[in-house]
């Protein structure tokens, strides 16, 4: 693709639906693929699969393609990350909308998704805090719709991750507020403070469950949630529901770094796990997590 065909697609208004067959579909509704002929072998593989759809795409001769990610497929939180290899596009006439009715039944019936999301970095001493917790909830067996991913310092792949439509992220970050070191909060952004430019990160974090903690800035490490969040949003993300999980830090290292988490923060992690597995159950069983 040449500079010119580059332009032409940057000129291009982002489609948010597409008329196919006399239903509108959109981004999030599902979708069975019925590739044609021409398709390749991974067309063919995916013919009368489920798949929703991630998003629809104009190339720069003014055609559209359906961008989809298969239900059934391991790696689909890969996709909605808008990674290649799990990301699928088929022509308009190669896609079966559901009946609009019965895509709505089908959405109501589905439980939340979540996604939690460990943050931090390992050579920071208790900033790998997330990193630890992420691990130890990804050996365990989670509910259906339920996923963990260890995001370490990767910030744009998190950015991208809150694009994806979870209909809840649970960040999990070492997140310093003045407590005692050990301290967890479960605190909820305020997302229409990120509007400003100038607002404090004070102003931006509610605690939920810790309403007398001080309200501090929330410092600048690996990976600010809070500036990842941002990102998303000046990306046209429609963010939904986060929360974080945090740890009250003892120390995140030296200059030159420091590797294991302090002894307060390392006895915290196994709580934060059980704390993180309460506000799952109560989201899914409709709750508002306290």
């Amino acid at each position: 693709m040449n500079e010119w065909e580059w332009r032409l697609l940057e000129d291009k208004a982002p489609t948010e639906s597409l008329n196919i067959g006399g239903v509108e579909v959109k981004a999030g509704h599902h979708v069975r693929l019925r590739p044609g002929k021409r398709g390749d072998v991974m067309d063919i593989a995916l013919a009368g699969k489920m798949a929703m759809v991630e998003s629809i795409e104009q190339d720069y001769e003014g055609k559209f393609h359906v961008c989809v990610v298969a239900d059934d497929d391991p790696g689909r939180d890969i996709g909605m990350m808008r990674q290649p290899g799990h990301r699928f596009f088929f022509d308009p006439e190669e896609i079966e909308p559901l009946p609009v009715e019965e895509d709505a039944r089908d959405a109501g019936a589905l439980v939340p998704s979540i996604l939690i999301a460990g943050i931090g970095n390992i050579f920071l001493g208790d900033d790998a805090f997330g990193v630890e917790v992420a691990q130890r909830l990804a050996s365990r067996t989670l509910p259906e719709r339920v996923k963990v991913i260890d995001f370490g310092i990767r910030g744009f792949d998190l950015a991208y991750a809150l694009l994806d439509g979870s209909d809840v992220t649970i960040l999990v970050d070492a997140c310093p507020r003045g407590g005692a070191p050990g301290t967890l909060y479960t605190i909820e952004p305020d997302l229409s403070a990120l509007d400003s430019p100038d607002v404090q990160q004070s102003s931006v974090l509610s605690a939920l469950d810790s309403p007398d903690v001080q309200q501090s800035s929330v410092d600048a490490h690996s990976m600010n949630p809070m500036n990842v969040i941002r990102l998303a949003k000046t990306m046209g993300g429609k963010l939904k529901k986060i929360l974080l999980v945090g740890c009250e830090p003892a120390t995140l290292g030296p200059e030159e770094g420091q590797m294991g988490l302090s002894e307060p923060v390392a006895a915290m992690v196994d709580e934060a796990v059980k704390t993180i597995e309460s506000i799952v159950e109560k989201i899914r069983s409709g709750e508002r997590p306290q």
